[in-house]
């Protein structure tokens, strides 16, 4: 009995490229996030995916920029909860520290700006700034506590994320000592907000 492929809109086939890149970049690292990889992986040619994404190094950005969108707007969710109520900011670093490391956002961005690819950070600091401006509108603050909060997080669950294993191994400490510490600063922020700079 023959199984007849079903026809995906583009849509629908970009999706599927990019979801099968996310797997490989999970399973496999950055390094297998390839148009030949992920047009194995879903079925389709070679040919289909260039014209989607018209190389590697777009397939890898539109990934990044996938990732950016997704992480952003469930860190966006958690800060909200956070900002609105006596919920545990750990929640936020949990999701920042995960998007980077587990979710291979850190290894991915890391990797292509070593091959070269300086404009593969553009998706996540476009994402971040969208994030951060829509939670100001939404929560208006006198000061800069919510840029300093994120440009925080973000860097330092990137260092975690390429860094922290070996370091805090060297250091004796606990591996998610990163996160704790984390996680305390931003505790101390929303109890102690700081005074606008003049």
């Amino acid at each position: 009995m023959s199984i007849t492929r079903r026809r995906l809109s583009p849509e629908e086939s970009r999706d599927a490229a990019l979801e099968a890149a996310r797997t490989l970049l999970i399973e496999d690292g950055p390094q297998s996030v390839t148009l030949k990889a992920v047009a194995a992986r879903i079925g389709r040619t070679h040919a289909n995916l260039l014209h989607h994404f018209g190389s590697a190094a777009g397939l890898q950005k539109a990934l990044v920029a996938s990732l950016a969108e997704e992480v952003t707007a469930r860190i966006g969710e958690a800060i909200l909860r956070a900002r609105e109520s006596d919920h545990d900011p750990r929640e936020v670093v949990d999701l920042t520290f995960d998007a980077f490391d587990k979710g291979g956002a850190g290894a991915l961005a890391t990797w292509m700006l070593l091959s070269g690819n300086n404009d593969v950070l553009d998706p996540i600091l476009e994402a971040i700034q969208r994030l951060v401006d829509q939670i100001g509108r939404d929560h208006p603050h006198k000061d800069q506590s919510l840029q300093e909060e994120t440009l925080h997080l973000v860097l330092m669950a990137l260092g975690d994320a390429l860094l922290g294993a070996p370091m805090a191994r060297t250091l004796g400490l606990p591996r998610r000592t990163a996160r704790d510490l984390a996680a305390r600063a931003l505790a101390q922020a929303h109890l102690h907000p700081e005074p606008p700079a003049s």
